[in-house]
């Protein structure tokens, strides 16, 4: 993937939508993690547009019943896939995107610090579809281009029994086969890792 799909850490082919809540990353951390979530505003209805609203500051709370439960909440992620495929960028990959919350893995806390968090429109256990794993397997491809990713998991693997998404029906085996990237980079058959210390974060619906 070329250099010049990028602008800075934004993706070009992305649709640029610059969300208010992100940081700087800790000096001299790179990025090496990609972390899969699910969400869907309200869960389980897609293409209301209630998802960038959410990541952009701009939700009416009084628009549903279950935004009443995360009024107020302040998160993004770098990148939202939508059903059809389409995708949207909110955070600069260089800056740190309020995805990941309180997390832990392979012996470092605050995934946030070092993971670009990809957001795709479906439910927690549901079935996504093929044009959403391609759109994302191309962006990893992209990634992977442009920063030295040695990992991908979902957010299940890296918050454990408190976080299930994207959940039990997300197809990694496809995903590793569009992307051709080794076993090593991907969760051991889908099992989260058992519970480890972790450390306080940002929480996030998906």
């Amino acid at each position: 993937m070329s250099r010049a799909d990028w602008l800075g850490g934004w993706y070009r082919p992305a649709r640029r939508l610059p969300s208010p809540n992100f940081g700087p990353r800790p000096a001299g951390l790179g990025v090496s993690l990609i972390v899969v979530h699910s969400i869907s505003l309200p869960p389980g209805q897609f293409g209301t547009g209630h998802v960038q609203a959410l990541f952009t500051n701009t939700l009416d709370w009084s628009a549903h019943p279950y935004f009443r439960q995360i009024q107020g909440l302040q998160v993004s992620a770098h990148f939202y896939i939508e059903r059809s495929g389409q995708l949207w960028q909110f955070v600069d990959c260089d800056q740190r995107a309020w995805h990941a919350g309180t997390s832990h893995y392979r012996g470092r806390d605050n995934c946030n610090d070092f993971s670009i968090g990809i957001e795709l429109e479906g439910l927690e256990g549901g079935l996504f579809e093929p044009s959403q794993y391609s759109t994302l397997a191309s962006l990893c491809a992209a990634l992977a281009g442009a920063y030295p990713i040695s990992a991908i998991v979902g957010h299940e693997h890296i918050a454990p029994g408190r976080k299930h998404d994207p959940g039990p029906e997300f197809d990694w085996h496809e995903l590793r086969r569009l992307l051709g990237w080794p076993a090593s980079r991907f969760p051991i058959a889908g099992r989260a890792p058992a519970p480890t210390r972790r450390s306080d974060g940002k929480d996030a619906p998906g």
